[in-house]
């Protein structure tokens, strides 16, 4: 059984400590988000791998609010399995602004996919790394399969892994029918630098045109700790290689999912401390030019996402 909720008011989603120093374009998005219902409305997955606090619709408006941001793609979590209603239900909170991305099985119709499509899902997500999935012919399988699938729909594929799973990908990728995007740093780790294997083959996805990459959620590549520094290289590597395929996103309310002693998948788990102020203030760092950010934050969201 779940842990007991904890008093809200003294644990809750984080919210920016530090005020934004750039100057924000019009209609900035965060590419990647997440929505946690109560659990009474939105059960978890059983076969999930932790079990996150709540986090609200208000939260997230309150966040964009300080960081300045107008637009929102939500991503369902793992935690859900292939429950969307979650990240539906915080889209229509948003309205228009919103968009989002899906999960799905083999027990999703087509008839569930264009109602998804109506609610603003603009793309699946295929989460290897969550789930465990490291054998690149099970990786293989699963994006095949996948990316044929949205091929009638429109939709992208996009694919949380490894840089080694990437790489195990590549050809694929190089001719999938649908856009195909890289959550986080595409599994990149800022320690072992541009040199690491598989970093080289990222880049050539990139500057290809066939794969988008998030420079999201910079702790899950760097633990240097708070404002994760040394990320910098990795991102301008990428966004060198080809700006136009690049997004970013803050990964709010940063879910921490990592295995730990003593803690179950059904334990209560609470939020990483993550200052999205202090991370959205090395965007400058990566990208100095207000044009390059531009094409980050508005311009290739609103071509992905169809805002």
């Amino acid at each position: 059984m779940p842990a007991s909720h904890p008093d809200p008011a003294d644990w809750k989603a984080p919210q920016p400590a530090t005020a934004v120093t750039f100057e924000m374009p019009e209609n900035a998005c965060d590419c990647h988000t997440h929505i946690h219902g109560d659990i009474g409305d939105f059960p978890y997955f059983a076969g999930r791998v932790y079990t996150p606090m709540s986090a609200y619709p208000e939260e997230m408006a309150a966040l964009h609010q300080k960081l300045g941001i107008t637009r929102v793609v939500i991503v369902t979590p793992s935690v859900y399995g292939a429950d969307n209603r979650a990240s539906i239900w915080g889209m229509k909170a948003r309205g228009e602004t919103a968009r989002g991305v899906a999960v799905i099985d083999e027990r999703t119709t087509d008839d569930d996919i264009a109602a998804m499509h109506k609610d603003g899902m603009r793309g699946v997500r295929l989460n290897l790394a969550t789930s465990g999935v490291a054998d690149p012919a099970v990786g293989r399988a699963r994006f095949e399969a996948m990316a044929a699938r949205m091929a009638g729909f429109g939709w992208h594929v996009q694919i949380y892994t490894s840089l080694d799973m990437v790489v195990a990908l590549k050809d694929l990728i190089l001719k999938s029918p649908v856009p195909v995007v890289l959550d986080h740093f595409a599994g990149a780790q800022a320690a072992l630098g541009v040199d690491q294997a598989g970093f080289k083959d990222l880049l050539d996805l990139l500057e290809s045109g066939r794969a988008w990459v998030k420079i999201s959620g910079a702790y899950r590549s760097s633990a240097s700790r708070p404002d994760f520094p040394d990320t910098a290289p990795l991102a301008r590597a990428m966004i060198a290689a080809n700006a136009d395929r690049i997004v970013w996103g803050t990964d709010w309310p940063h879910p921490d999912s990592h295995a730990k002693a003593g803690v179950t998948a059904f334990d209560l788990r609470a939020f990483q401390d993550i200052d999205d102020g202090m991370l959205l203030n090395q965007l400058p760092i990566w990208a100095p030019d207000a044009a390059t950010r531009r094409k980050i934050l508005t311009d290739n969201p609103a071509k992905l996402y169809g805002f």
